[in-house]
């Protein structure tokens, strides 16, 4: 903790309030993530129906380039407030569900929820890549993913809770609340207006969005390492998906139980994003990703047994690593990328890396009702593993920076 990169992250103004930002926003975010799909399955029964909510949050990601232009052409500290405001008006809508008559409301708000945080990604990332220290992308990178995964630790619980008690209703509300106070701790960022806008060549709007594919595909440092994070999200899709099944048909709990393996999964996240600023500078990023794919292999694996012991170290596994990969290429992409487009390309590169983790939620809602969790999980683990291995043994590209160190 006491490492010099996390201490200046710490102490900046507004790297703190953003941080605060991500907190509070992220506990409503991740206690309505787990709720949704709880919502669904208690109105209508259906396993497949409760992983389809996450695929509805995610399917947005599919117009991340032409959404990452947004980011690198409008002012981004007013796109990070407006994103956070919308949210907070359009929860209390979910109110009104209370029936499987009215899950397709649930289901639409879940998607403009899906590009709030589409753009809201593509923003930040082209504001951190201009307003931080080139050397402590990793670390910032790493304490924000503390920041919003560490709410795993009480938000589903507490989300589970509020369901049971008082129903999806409170949820949504309490979310609401949280959007409104993350969207006022981002007015008090002080932030330049030339880190805020950014305004490029005026090309055509499908040449602009294309543009961040053409960054990814030149540089042999980021092609690697986002193909990797795309095949380990594809893989963390079919096991998000089967969660439920593994709670039900391999612990023999309730669905609720979902919560408490997000938690520890959130532990673990928690712990992987707090070292990963001091690893990216001690070892490669090959080696770095590499690892965190091993790791969440390892815990598919863990979660197949019929142990509560092995699913919880498991969903810790899994919450170690999943970190890792996405960390390292979003840094990375922060790195090599120009500063006129990185907005653009971090959209692209989240395209890339979460479109095969959405299908792939479709893909398991069908898979587990068809196959046995306790073999699906296994091949995960070996897919998994052999990622890991490919990594470490492809030709390595030079990391060239595109900024010199402050």
């Amino acid at each position: 903790m006491g490492d010099w990169g996390s201490g200046r992250v710490l102490r900046d103004r507004n790297a703190g309030l953003y941080l605060l930002g991500v907190v509070v926003s992220g506990f409503g975010t991740t206690a309505m993530w787990l709720v949704a799909g709880i919502w669904v399955k208690s109105l209508t029964g259906s396993d497949s129906l409760a992983a389809l909510t996450v695929f509805a949050m995610w399917a947005p990601v599919l117009a991340g380039p032409a959404l990452g232009v947004l980011a690198d052409r409008l002012p981004r500290r007013p796109l990070l407030v407006a994103a956070c405001l919308v949210m907070a008006v359009l929860l209390p809508a979910l109110c009104l569900v209370d029936s499987a008559g009215r899950v397709w409301l649930l289901f639409a708000v879940l998607l403009v929820y899906g590009i709030c945080g589409t753009l809201h990604e593509a923003a930040e990332a082209a504001l951190v890549a201009k307003a931080v220290d080139v050397r402590l992308l990793g670390d910032f990178n790493g304490l924000r993913m503390t920041a919003g995964e560490s709410m795993k630790l009480l938000a589903p619980l507490a989300g589970a809770a509020l369901f049971t008690r008082f129903g999806g209703a409170s949820v949504a509300l309490l979310d609401a609340v949280t959007f409104a106070l993350a969207a006022g701790l981002f007015v008090l960022l002080r932030v330049d207006r030339d880190a805020t806008e950014r305004v490029g060549p005026r090309a055509g709007g499908l040449a602009q969005a294309l543009e961040g594919g053409r960054q990814l595909w030149g540089s042999p440092v980021l092609r690697p390492l986002v193909a990797a994070a795309a095949a380990v999200m594809f893989l963390a899709g079919i096991n998000g998906a089967v969660v439920y099944a593994v709670a039900d048909d391999v612990l023999g709990r309730t669905p609720a139980y979902v919560g408490v393996l997000y938690a520890v999964q959130g532990a673990g996240s928690v712990l992987s994003g707090l070292v990963a600023g001091p690893l990216l500078r001690r070892m490669p990023v090959r080696v770095f990703t590499a690892a965190g794919t091993a790791l969440f292999a390892l815990g598919c694996g863990g979660r197949a047994l019929p142990s509560e012991a092995a699913a919880l170290v498991g969903s810790a596994l899994i919450g170690a690593g999943l970190p890792c990969v996405l960390i390292a290429a979003l840094t990375t992409v922060q790195r090599e990328v120009p500063d006129s487009v990185v907005g653009r390309t971090a959209a692209t590169a989240n395209t890339l890396v979460f479109v095969p983790n959405a299908l792939a939620l479709a893909l398991g809602a069908g898979l587990v009702a068809l196959v046995d969790v306790t073999l699906l999980l296994p091949v995960l683990t070996a897919v998994g593993l052999a990622v890991s291995l490919l990594l470490v043994t492809a030709p390595v590209g030079t990391v060239t920076s595109r900024r010199a160190p402050a």
